[in-house]
């Protein structure tokens, strides 16, 4: 299967709303689904941290880092961990960084751009908490779809 939100939307119209077109393609899987976690931050990755390291079997961690550009909320060591710990997918309200290693990874990674900066670690931020960007609310315990056409939520499952 090459597309996944055309056919949902065939499918479950009233069910899903679209993500505004925000988001380019990173990872090295480009379908995903799954739960939502989310985390909010400001340039600080401290909690994406904390999180890639838990189990993220079946679940999709939304970042909303404010759409900030001024530094990267995931690299290469994060994706690496998140990939280790079955994370299907990140999206990121913000950047990435390592772009070229994190496209051989089997982890969907989806951001608005990329810079090389690191963010520092103060341990600021909040997890599982609703958040709204790209013209939608994403909500913990919802899920998410996403493809090469873009991205949408669901209060339940529609696969």
């Amino acid at each position: 299967m090459l597309d996944l939100l055309p056919d949902l939307f065939d499918l479950y119209p009233e069910q899903l709303q679209l993500a505004d077109p925000l988001f380019n393609d990173y990872g090295g899987k480009v379908i995903f689904s799954g739960e939502i976690i989310t985390v909010s931050c400001f340039n600080d990755n401290s909690k994406v941290k904390e999180l890639v390291a838990t189990d993220g079997t079946g679940k999709v961690m939304v970042v909303d880092g404010k759409g900030s550009t001024t530094r990267a909320l995931l690299g290469d060591m994060l994706a690496e961990q998140a990939v280790t710990n079955g994370w299907e997918a990140i999206v990121i309200n913000g950047c990435i960084r390592d772009a070229g290693t994190i496209a051989t990874l089997p982890l969907g990674v989806k951001a608005l751009g990329c810079n090389p900066i690191k963010t520092e670690k103060l341990g600021v931020g909040e997890v599982n908490t609703n958040i709204y960007f790209a013209g939608i609310k994403f909500i913990p315990g919802h899920f998410i779809y996403g493809d090469a056409n873009g991205l949408a939520v669901s209060e339940k499952v529609c696969v």
